[in-house]
């Protein structure tokens, strides 16, 4: 609901069936209809909609999904949590800008497990 009242266009990927389901009855009950579902492996992103200028992960995985950053606008700003294990994540903060990408550490984190291709 958040990201549909401030974006002009928002696109979403979810994994599990059920809370894709649970997702388009949400925003369909709350007349978002700027708001695109995909069911999918969300490493992968939504490469025929992008560049995106902000992308942002809400599961932690070991890597950040090249998928993902190649999705990226540039100028843009992808954050997603990462991390060596599935209890120890960092979020990080990519910045891709005039072709460049930077990094940015913003401390420890624990998110629900990033599951697919570049995944657990």
């Amino acid at each position: 609901g958040i990201l549909a009242e401030i974006c002009l266009e928002g696109y979403s990927v979810e994994r599990v069936r059920e809370l894709h389901r649970a997702a388009r009855q949400t925003l369909a009950q709350q007349r978002y209809y700027r708001t695109r579902l995909k069911l999918d492996d969300g490493t992968m992103g939504w490469p025929d909609r992008g560049p995106f200028d902000r992308i942002i992960v809400t599961a932690g995985g070991p890597e950040v999904p090249p998928p993902l950053v190649d999705q990226l606008a540039d100028p843009g700003i992808l954050i997603i949590p990462v991390g060596s294990s599935q209890r120890q994540q960092e979020l990080l903060r990519l910045r891709k800008e005039n072709g460049a990408v930077t990094e940015e550490r913003h401390g420890g984190v624990a998110f629900v497990d990033l599951i697919g291709q570049h995944g657990w």
